[in-house]
């Protein structure tokens, strides 16, 4: 995860003290980067293997971002009758 930071701070020309974490479309941009570097199967075995790894830490990031976004939207209660409903966190 350091080298994705270090190198997203390349690719924008962040100076360390005014970075900030990379957006839910910067780290998707750059999974799918790895994606297609990986299936293309032209880089080194150990190179593959750092992209992947990456890969799997900008996955999750993307996966708790969704998440997190979902939960702050939606919200799981229970009627009058006992039936579970789905309502919009925005409606309370």
């Amino acid at each position: 995860m350091v080298s994705f930071l270090r190198k997203y701070r390349e690719r924008v020309k962040m100076t360390p003290k005014n970075a900030q974490k990379p957006t839910f479309e910067d780290s998707l941009k750059r999974l799918e980067a790895i994606v297609t570097k990986l299936e293309q199967g032209e880089i080194p075995l150990e190179d593959s293997i750092k992209m992947y790894e990456e890969g799997l830490a900008l996955s999750k990031a993307c996966i708790d971002k969704l998440t997190q976004a979902e939960l702050k939207l939606k919200k799981l209660t229970k009627d009058i009758d006992g039936n579970f409903q789905l309502l919009d966190q925005q409606t309370e």
